[in-house]
């Protein structure tokens, strides 16, 4: 393979449930590429089908780099897959494939996609600790009084994030540095897939029920019995927060179908507004374009 197509890299983006992973490897297979995942939760050992995991039979003999990679009873930070993520990628160039990024997770596809400068103060489990105690809308005000701009730019689900923003402010005693990024000096296609409301709305309730199905109950169920806490569970959102609720009886089965719907749409809607503001994605509404968008770009010097 030609150098300047090895010096390529594609990224695949969309809400939760629109069918990346699928695109991935149908990309993967047809251009000799491989996969790396950039999901904040597949990282991590036995999440695997409330995460929605792609399994060995989904990949189809196609190579999945970053997951498991991670023990859940421990934090795993931006920075640190930022790092996997890069050797990850010079790994598959040696073997003379494409690497194809797919993921939901925005700051991890933007931290290796732009070269983003992450902030190095190191963590602190005693802080981290005391500060899981709290409920996310607690944490975002919290945040909100130091650093109001880093709030905003968080949102009041993503309680890892601001952890992660407390720890900055209160370690540093300064707002959260915004985060600088550096182009990479080879071109990136981002190709995006669109999906419209209602159908993005029957793709979630299906995947819920698929996996209920393959049990998602029990595999709660599991982390908990390997010593994970139920705050722990609970701050990896949708699924595993819902999850533990009913597992605590302090919701119904039904409650807990119903909160994870309406908590993915809200989701996949946080996720469109992120990946819009990058004017350079491709939006596609069928995988069949992705074939013609790659096909170019990699026949481009």
């Amino acid at each position: 393979m030609k150098q300047s197509v090895l010096k390529k890299l594609i990224v695949i983006v969309g809400p939760t449930a629109s069918g990346k992973s699928d695109l991935a490897v149908r990309l993967a297979q047809k251009f000799n590429g491989e996969v790396v995942s950039a999901d904040s939760r597949q990282v991590y050992r036995g999440m695997d089908i409330g995460s929605g995991k792609i399994t060995r039979l989904e990949q189809r003999g196609v190579k999945h780099h970053l997951l498991d990679v991670a023990d859940p009873k421990r934090s795993f930070s931006v920075a640190r897959y930022q790092k996997m993520a890069q050797i990850a990628i010079n790994q598959i160039r040696q073997n003379g494939k494409i690497p194809i990024i797919c993921g939901g997770t925005g700051f991890y596809i933007k931290s290796v996609a732009e070269m983003t400068s992450i902030p190095t103060v190191p963590p602190d489990p005693i802080l981290r600790k005391k500060l899981e105690k709290n409920n996310s809308a607690r944490l975002y005000k919290m945040l909100e009084i130091k650093d109001k701009d880093s709030a905003q730019r968080i949102g009041h689900y993503n309680t890892r994030r601001l952890i992660r923003a407390l720890e900055i402010v209160l370690k540093t005693k300064k707002p959260v540095p915004k985060t600088a990024s550096v182009p990479l000096p080879y071109p990136v296609l981002t190709i995006g897939l669109s999906v419209d409301r209602e159908k993005l709305s029957r793709l979630i309730a299906k995947r819920l029920n698929k996996r209920l199905r393959r049990g998602m109950i029990a595999e709660v169920k599991k982390l908990r019995a390997s010593g994970l806490s139920w705050k722990r569970l609970e701050n990896f959102g949708l699924e595993y927060r819902y999850a533990a609720l009913f597992l605590q009886k302090k919701i119904t089965l039904s409650e807990m179908k119903s909160k994870i719907q309406i908590e993915s749409q809200r989701y996949a809607k946080r996720q469109l507004t992120w990946f819009r503001k990058d004017h350079s994605v491709k939006w596609i509404k069928h995988p069949s374009e992705a074939n013609k968008l790659a096909a170019s770009y990699l026949r481009a010097k």
